[in-house]
């Protein structure tokens, strides 16, 4: 008998599908203790929806699986009644404090790891709460000044320098100090939560064919270049900066245990061609662990049961996977 691990899980905006992969969860086996932190009464109308059986357990401390069939519960109540598919910015306070509580959980280290489902950031901000993303949340939440945002699927890890900030800004936002601590924290979560002894990380450029010798941009060579090899002077294991059009090919990705890219849409885009609704978004250089799915809320599918669960499977998984590494 090992010891079971303890997992968070939020299923995020309730109009959205986040609530039907949540009650789905219930007929799966889970190698740990899976603990949803969400309104129990807006889970047992989207189950009832969905007519999916499922009870639903408060959750007190237990030590052991739910029984088959069943979830326990971290019941935090909804501010308003929940329609699947139509947002209401009055269940804004209500989607944070999920993830407020969650997080101070693991904080707390009463569990192992959280996993989120997905937000809609926009609906929340209406709320009148400033929120740019889980990743950023869990940051300020936890007092860490720098984390990083990866997502993984089979035969690819993408990592970012910047995360949610609009394009214009992304070129000031790369400076020599951004990127000396963005591959420090890869390169020590890579070892630590990974268990890999040597990362090799690949480095993407900022500019259209890494700046062409300065010609389409002096980024490369004034910030990237000079940045990369103090950390290669550290001993760190760097290849890059290449450009972001072919770094993401066989010859390359073969050798690589993660490409950071510069920007959001310059690395997320392949990632999710390569395993959309397979890939798991991960934020490193958190004091605890942290999964989540790698899609929205898909208001459009929410109570049909259309959802797709795989990418809530593989976050779980994973999770579980990063979290019995530290037990």
């Amino acid at each position: 008998m090992h010891t079971l691990s303890k997992i968070a899980v939020t299923p995020g905006e309730p109009a959205g599908i986040g609530p039907d992969l949540i009650v789905e969860l219930a007929h799966h086996s889970w190698d740990a203790i899976l603990v949803i932190y969400a309104d129990q009464e807006m889970l047992a109308q989207r189950a009832a929806l969905l007519n999916i059986e499922l009870a639903l357990i408060p959750f007190t401390g237990q030590t052991t699986k739910a029984p088959m069939g069943s979830l326990y519960v971290h019941h935090i109540p909804c501010d308003a009644p929940v329609v699947a598919g139509e947002l209401s910015a009055a269940n804004g306070h209500y989607v944070v404090e999920t993830l407020k509580q969650a997080c101070a959980a693991n904080m707390n280290q009463d569990f192992d790891a959280v996993v989120t489902g997905p937000v809609h950031k926009g609906i929340i901000n209406k709320a009148g709460i400033s929120f740019s993303g889980h990743t950023e949340y869990f940051a300020s939440q936890s007092n860490t000044s720098d984390v990083v945002m990866m997502l993984s699927t089979d035969g690819l890890r993408v990592t970012l320098a910047t995360t949610h900030i609009p394009l214009a800004y992304v070129a000031k936002a790369i400076t020599q100090e951004r990127i000396d601590k963005v591959i420090h924290i890869i390169n020590t979560d890579l070892k630590l939560k990974f268990g890999i002894e040597k990362p090799h990380i690949y480095v993407c450029g900022l500019n259209p064919h890494a700046g062409e010798d300065g010609h389409l941009g002096r980024e490369e060579l004034d910030i990237i270049i000079p940045a990369l090899n103090k950390l290669r002077d550290e001993g760190l294991n760097i290849t890059g900066p290449l450009p972001a059009d072919t770094i993401f090919n066989p010859k390359y990705l073969d050798d690589a245990d993660t490409v950071l890219a510069m920007y959001h849409d310059q690395g997320l885009p392949v990632l999710k061609y390569k395993g959309f609704g397979q890939a798991v978004n991960i934020t490193l250089g958190l004091p605890f662990i942290r999964t989540s799915v790698d899609h929205g809320t898909a208001i459009d599918l929410a109570g049909k049961g259309e959802a797709d669960a795989g990418s809530l499977h593989r976050a779980i998984l994973k999770a579980i996977k990063l979290a019995n590494r530290r037990i």
